[in-house]
């Protein structure tokens, strides 16, 4: 059976993670595997702090995503995928893979998935989660302030000279290529029913849907 391919893309803090956890709830765990972007950042440790300090993080170079599409090929052919495991607080791949077996569903995750021409030639459904600039800045402050230990100006700048810039330049054109656009993120039951009803619809477990595209 040649899996659902959904992508789930986003801005930082949109909320994109929880939709993307929702649906893995709603379908069944067992049946989705779900692969992160932010796995295939290229290998940084040989840069100084300084050099790391100012890595742009949110431009398509900084992540291997022609390895991305080698393994959602492999999964959409019934064959397991060695997904590599990125350490964050080295900036550094680690040595052991997670091999991920193939399931009637893959979930494809991350702010510039739908920017990416390969992947979204491989994604049955696009979806973007769509939430207004404030809510996410003030999420990600949050967020990068509790669990990464970074001051309220480390996290401005970072927003304003890199992340900001790369959100207008690829994140925000990349909706014009979603199926769905999904506003207010995992709160958005409605749009959700609708997304979980295709899915279950295309493993034969619901009513009448659409044969098009969502």
């Amino acid at each position: 059976m040649t899996p659902l391919v959904l992508g789930v893309a986003g801005g930082t803090g949109s909320g994109k993670t929880t939709v993307a956890r929702e649906i893995v709830r709603r379908v069944g765990p067992k049946r989705v595997a779900v692969i992160t972007h932010d796995r295939y950042y290229h290998d940084l440790s040989s840069l100084d702090p300084k050099e790391l300090l100012h890595h742009n993080f949110d431009h398509p170079d900084a992540l291997e995503t022609s390895l991305m599409v080698e393994h959602l090929t492999l999964l959409c052919s019934g064959s397991p995928a060695p997904l590599p495991v990125y350490d964050f607080s080295r900036h550094a791949r680690r040595a052991e893979v997670e091999w991920m077996e193939p399931r009637p569903i893959v979930l494809v995750e991350g702010i510039l998935v739908l920017a990416e021409a390969e992947l979204r030639r491989l994604m049955d459904v696009r979806i973007f989660v769509d939430t207004d600039a404030d809510i996410r800045f003030i999420r990600r402050l949050i967020r990068d302030m509790r669990e990464r230990g970074r001051t309220v100006e480390g996290v401005i700048e970072q927003y304003t000279t890199t992340v900001r810039p790369m959100h207008l330049e690829f994140v925000e054109p990349s909706k014009r290529w979603a199926h769905v656009i999904i506003p207010e993120g995992g709160h958005n039951t409605v749009a959700l029913d609708l997304v979980v009803s295709r899915i279950l619809h295309d493993l034969g477990e619901a009513g009448p849907w659409s044969t098009g595209k969502l």
